[in-house]
C-alpha cells in the first residue's frame, strides 16, 4: 500500500491491517496506522492512529496518537490526541488521553484521565492512589 518515490520517502501513509476473522496473538509496534477488524491478543504501539473497527478486538493494551474505536479494547488505552469511542465500542480498561469524544451508546468500565501529556497509569508515577486487592492485602 506504501508507494515510493525516488528520494525513498514513503507518497502514501502505510496502514497495518488484520483483517475480519483472523487471529494475531503478540505485540504489534509500528510508526504507522494500525486496523484492526479481527482479534489481537496483545498490545498495540502505533505511532499514527489506531481503528478497531465493529468486528475488531484488541486484549491488550493500546498506546497511539490517535484512535478511533468501534470494537472491543479489553485493556489500558493511552492516546497522545484524540480518542473517539463510537457507538459501538465497548472498552474496559483505564482511558488516558487528551481530547476524548464519546458517542450515544458506546460502553466505557474504567477510569479516565484528560491531559496534555497522557501517561499510562500503569507506570508507577501515574497510577493515581488505586490499589488492587492484592497490593492491599499485602500491606495487612
Amino acid at each position: 500500500m506504501a508507494s515510493n518515490s525516488n528520494n525513498g520517502a514513503a507518497a502514501h501513509p502505510t496502514v497495518n491491517m488484520i483483517s475480519e476473522q483472523s487471529r494475531m496473538k503478540g505485540s504489534l509496534n509500528t510508526q504507522n496506522d494500525v486496523r484492526v477488524s479481527g482479534v489481537l491478543e496483545g498490545q498495540v504501539e502505533a505511532g499514527g492512529k489506531c481503528i478497531v473497527t465493529q468486528t475488531g478486538k484488541v486484549e491488550g493494551d493500546v498506546q497511539a496518537k490517535e484512535a478511533d474505536v468501534a470494537g472491543t479494547i479489553e485493556g489500558e488505552i493511552t492516546i497522545s490526541n484524540k480518542l473517539i469511542l463510537r457507538k459501538t465500542a465497548k472498552v474496559t480498561g483505564d482511558i488516558n488521553t487528551k481530547v476524548i469524544i464519546i458517542e450515544e451508546g458506546a460502553s466505557f468500565d474504567g477510569a479516565c484521565r484528560m491531559s496534555s501529556k497522557p501517561e499510562s497509569s500503569n507506570k508507577s508515577s501515574g497510577k493515581m492512589g488505586l490499589k488492587t486487592t492484592t497490593e492491599e492485602a499485602a500491606e495487612s
